[in-house]
């Protein structure tokens, strides 16, 4: 069959709207993500039997070696929320506190914040079905509702934009808005620290940190940075920020989110690490500062992140050994750099 001839061919086959209310964009390739599912619906497949036997009859998840493996493997959809929940520790918080969702969106009214989320609203997921006002139910609701609750619990982040992708994603996989404020909780509150206070200091030392890594571990990438006096902030905030939602693909990213809830931070850097190391010699091609910032676009694209199974076997061997040592002794000397330059 000619290549046009299988594109045409499946598109009539893959839906235009994704599973979680996406629309594909205009340059999707039907025919290479085809090939991709066929093969990878066979691992979920598979993936699914194994996490039913695991979790038949039990409360909830518990981090375990066994619950790690399988996670790095992959969470079917269906046990995805469960699985967050239980692992990010949100179950424990949500059962220890009934109620006080509840309360938080009873709570006194707050003009700043809700103008903030309100104006977001909109600019959340224009591409995704479930998010349009004509829709029924309209996610927009719940979303408002969980960001305005979170505002009201940690009132020394409020909201901060890049927070309304993040719940976004947490509805449209537990479809429960207490749980995603729980979550939201998990990731925000511990998980990511300080990513998103007035300052967002947390955020601005791991972004130094990454470029440590780099240092290390691809020095000619790391070179070629400072030889343009490129910063990591102009390249990477909005992968830290939105924890790569709306800039890798929606599966990829959801198998992402299944490690980093399990096994914390250290994951994004990981997968940017991954990222900058398989397109170095494409980076390297860079003779601008400019053409630096598009090579850093573009990498986020194509078949190496679209083909979600084989991108995450690569995080876990790509970067080589990345502790958590490591990273709480870059952190401390990052930050103390950031706050010295105040």
């Amino acid at each position: 069959m000619e290549p046009s001839e299988r594109e045409r061919a499946a598109r009539e086959r893959v839906p235009r709207i994704d599973p979680y209310g996406f629309e594909r964009p205009e340059d999707f390739d039907y025919a290479a993500y085809e090939e991709f599912f066929s093969t990878y619906l066979v691992i979920l497949t598979k993936r699914a039997i194994k996490w039913s036997k695991l979790l038949k009859g039990s409360g909830s998840v518990q981090k375990s070696m066994r619950v790690k493996r399988y996670i790095r493997k992959g969470v079917p959809l269906e046990h995805r929320a469960r699985v967050w929940m239980g692992v990010s520790g949100a179950q424990a918080q949500m059962e220890r506190n009934p109620g006080y969702y509840h309360q938080l969106l009873q709570g006194e009214r707050n003009n700043t914040l809700e103008e903030a989320i309100r104006t977001d609203m909109n600019r959340t997921f224009p591409d995704n079905v479930k998010f349009r006002r004509s829709a029924d139910p309209c996610l927009q609701k719940t979303l408002y509702n969980v960001l305005l609750a979170y505002g009201h619990h940690n009132q020394g982040v409020g909201y901060c934009q890049g927070m309304n992708f993040i719940a976004g994603y947490l509805i449209l996989i537990t479809k429960n808005e207490e749980e995603s404020f729980w979550l939201l909780d998990a990731l925000v509150g511990r998980i990511l620290p300080d990513y998103y206070s007035p300052e967002m200091l947390g955020l601005k030392t791991d972004q130094e940190v990454l470029g440590e890594l780099v240092r290390t571990k691809l020095p000619a990438v790391a070179a070629l940075m400072d030889g343009h006096g490129v910063l990591w902030t102009l390249v990477v905030s909005r992968w830290f920020i939105c924890l790569f939602v709306d800039i890798l693909p929606v599966e990829t990213v959801l198998r992402i989110w299944d490690c980093l809830f399990n096994e914390g931070s250290k994951i994004i850097f990981r997968v940017a690490l991954t990222l900058i190391k398989q397109h170095q010699a494409f980076i390297l091609e860079a003779t601008s500062f400019a053409d630096i910032c598009e090579k850093f676009k573009e990498i986020t694209k194509g078949n190496f992140v679209t083909e979600c199974h084989t991108f995450m076997q690569k995080i876990f061997s790509e970067p080589g050994s990345l502790s958590m040592t490591t990273i709480t002794r870059l952190r401390e000397s990052c930050r103390a750099k950031l706050l010295a330059q105040g």
